[in-house]
């Protein structure tokens, strides 16, 4: 989960990745921000995110986000 964090302080380091989880819901994170955390995603833990996995509810915090790569591992 830590590389996940220090990624996403990357593309955003204005944001408490760590404490929000409505990262989407609030619009904290713009559309571009989003492009952005699923480059760094996919090369980072040399997944694909799917176009299916892409909504609200596995953008919204950094947990959601970790669960969403670890499922994507598995299959």
């Amino acid at each position: 989960m830590n590389e996940l964090l220090e990624l996403l302080k990357d593309v955003r380091d204005d944001v408490d990745f760590e404490n929000c989880e409505t990262l989407i819901d609030d619009g904290i994170l713009a559309s571009f921000d989003i492009l952005q955390i699923i480059s760094s995603i996919n090369e980072t833990f040399d997944i694909e995110i799917p176009a299916t996995s892409i909504i609200p509810k596995n953008f919204n915090s950094v947990k959601a986000m970790y669960s969403m790569i670890e499922r994507l591992r598995e299959d």
